[in-house]
């Protein structure tokens, strides 16, 4: 079984996915002040449908509670990850989560 890990890139303003410690996805961040704004996920076509980009979206938005951050979900996959995973809502201002219709 391949080993996944996340970690964040802060000099290049991303969560990097590695897969047995190969590049396999990233989510592409923006941090203003307490806010970070999520902005891009990929993931390698190679390693699509195992569950990496769930991993990575997880792993950002603990990352974000972690901080204490506010979390703007400007890209479509985490906007879709969090309609699926309300446990996440309490991390995005009330406004973006009617703008993006998360709840």
């Amino acid at each position: 079984m391949a080993s996944a890990n996340v970690v964040d890139n802060s000099d290049h303003s991303r969560f990097d996915l590695l897969v047995d410690d190969k590049p396999a996805g990233l989510v592409a961040y923006s941090r203003r002040g307490d806010n970070i704004e999520l902005v891009h996920t990929e993931v390698d076509p190679a390693y699509e449908g195992h569950g990496y980009g769930s991993l990575l979206a997880r792993s950002a938005l603990d990352a974000a509670r972690a901080e204490g951050l506010r979390v703007w979900p400007l890209c479509p996959f985490i906007q879709s990850f969090l309609k699926q995973h309300p446990e996440y809502l309490d991390l995005v201002p009330q406004t973006q989560v009617t703008r993006f219709k998360l709840a």
